[in-house]
């Protein structure tokens, strides 16, 4: 389970309080205004904002001190932090070894997660020579590789099509439902939220509210969503 108590988060001059819940392998989309606090509850539980107050608990074990490397979490931001030195395998590859001095192994590894994301056949090629949807595809590789039981989205496919992010957002859900990971996802989009998540977190007037089922959420929004939504 994957838990904050007592909560408070600064981002600057802006504090949200969060204590709420998640159990372990559950999907959620993060929702709220924007301005809200969802990127900044993202960043708290990544470990690259410190909690001003409470704890981050994952299976009982406290994560609050840790630093975002040596977290169990995974984190995919909406620019992707793909390198244009470097190529879609080497850029995948820093998920396994951030020196890139892979061995024989991690560099099976590597071809068998771009093979999974659909990129098979592309590994040399640099960020400039492909699409936004195959960036989007290696960064996700990255992750992958990683193998972290938290996977926290910051709304990554923000910049594609309706066709291209509903793919990649089935394939996002293919993998964490495979690996058993916990999701959780900022969105500003309800079909996005719908098409993912089984549990829906508002965030919303300061506070991060509990989850609860996501069609629930969206079905019958508080008035605070519902400005929002229209």
């Amino acid at each position: 389970m994957l838990k904050i108590e007592a909560g408070l988060i600064d981002n600057g001059d802006f504090t949200i309080s969060a204590d709420f819940s998640l159990g372990a392998g559950d999907k959620a989309a993060i929702i709220g205004p924007s301005g809200a606090g969802k990127s900044t509850l993202i960043q708290a539980l990544s470990g690259f904002l410190p909690l001003r107050q409470g704890r981050i608990l994952w299976k009982g074990a406290d994560l609050t001190p840790l630093l975002p490397g040596d977290r169990p979490t995974a984190t995919l931001f909406q620019d992707g932090n793909l390198f244009p030195h470097l190529t879609a395998g080497q850029n995948a590859g820093l998920g396994l070894q951030p020196d890139l001095r892979l061995s024989k192994a991690q560099e099976e590894r590597v071809g068998e997660a771009l093979k999974r994301v659909g990129l098979e056949g592309l590994e040399d090629r640099k960020p400039s020579e492909l699409s936004g949807g195959q960036q989007s595809r290696v960064a996700l590789a990255r992750v992958l590789l990683q193998r972290k039981e938290i996977l926290l989205l910051d709304e990554p496919f923000a910049a594609l099509g309706p066709a291209l992010k509903a793919d990649m957002l089935d394939l996002v859900s293919e993998i964490v439902t495979d690996t058993g990971a916990t999701l959780l996802m900022v969105s500003h989009d309800p079909q996005d939220a719908r098409r993912i998540a089984d549990q829906g977190i508002l965030v919303a007037e300061g506070r991060v509210h509990d989850p609860m089922p996501c069609a629930a959420l969206l079905d019958n929004p508080p008035p605070s969503l519902k400005a929002y939504l229209g």
